[in-house]
């Protein structure tokens, strides 16, 4: 029965699942970590939290709790296995938060997670989150109806996985199992690529209006619904997609190049019936999901 949890960055995350444990009726202790004092101290007064451990005292707050939840970028949450993984003990679990999982998987395999004598590992991944991070911005019902996606290393049942398992469940999430490849393939496609391509909108937008004043008001002043929302991504911090970049690079250039061939076809099509043919197929798509 899990006692206590470790928290590792409580950003807007990490601090919503501080919360949502809590809205959940989980009764322990929750320890938050992290980079900085501030971001801790916020989470705490939140209520994520109930105390925490500066950065270089956080082993022993690992060695001390039932879960840990690895809750920062992908290259936060590599570096965080290596340090935590010789400290471990059998009976604890260790999961994370990533927006990739090849990369993760592999390392666990590699630190021996999950063998004879090893802490579990199992892979996580919620579909939730907001344009911007921080821990000010979390709140309990950020995975309310999200899907949180699960790349366990073994098939192998284990009563510390099934207890997380339901703990995800009472945060009102959905939760679904992928093979690492398969996860990080598809998340390029609908997550990746959407950020890629709002990003590359956005910066377009900036680079071509932002030294005119006149034509930039007229942008802001013209543009409604369809290019707030189209944009809105581009908000999203540098930080956290640079490790989503560098740990899945060939999955998300695959769609980005298949993005630049769909769009190349669209411009030889503007004044052909190759067009009325795109807007079929994109409506049908919507109506699918619908």
């Amino acid at each position: 029965m899990t006692r206590r949890v470790l928290i590792v960055g409580t950003g807007l995350i990490g601090g919503s699942i501080g919360l949502a444990l809590r809205a959940a009726a989980f009764s322990g202790e929750i320890v938050g970590t992290g980079p900085t004092a501030k971001t801790l101290e916020t989470a705490q007064n939140l209520g994520a939290i109930d105390r925490w451990h500066a950065r270089d005292t956080a082993d022993a707050a690992a060695a001390d709790a039932d879960v840990i939840v690895l809750a920062g970028p992908v290259l936060s949450i590599l570096d965080w296995m290596q340090r935590l993984a010789p400290a471990l003990a059998p009976h604890q679990l260790v999961t994370d938060v990533g927006s990739t999982k090849v990369q993760i998987a592999e390392l666990a395999a590699k630190l021996g997670y999950n063998q004879p004598g090893k802490a579990r590992f199992l892979p996580g991944h919620p579909m939730a989150g907001k344009e911007s991070g921080g821990a000010a911005l979390a709140e309990a019902a950020l995975f309310q109806n999200a899907m949180w996606l699960f790349t366990p290393l073994d098939e192998s049942a284990h009563p510390l996985e099934a207890e997380w398992r339901e703990w995800v469940a009472k945060f009102g999430a959905r939760t679904m199992d992928l093979d690492p490849a398969r996860h990080d393939e598809i998340c390029a496609w609908v997550s990746h690529l959407p950020q890629m391509l709002s990003t590359a909108l956005a910066a377009l937008l900036e680079e071509t209006f932002s030294s005119d004043p006149a034509r930039r008001d007229e942008i802001a002043a013209i543009g409604g619904r369809a290019l707030r929302e189209t944009t809105r991504l581009g908000a999203s911090p540098y930080s956290m997609w640079r490790d989503i970049a560098l740990s899945n690079t060939e999955p998300i250039a695959a769609t980005l190049e298949a993005l630049e061939q769909r769009l190349a076809h669209l411009r030889e099509n503007l004044r052909a019936p190759g067009l009325k043919e795109e807007f079929r197929l994109a409506n049908q798509f919507r109506s699918r999901r619908e």
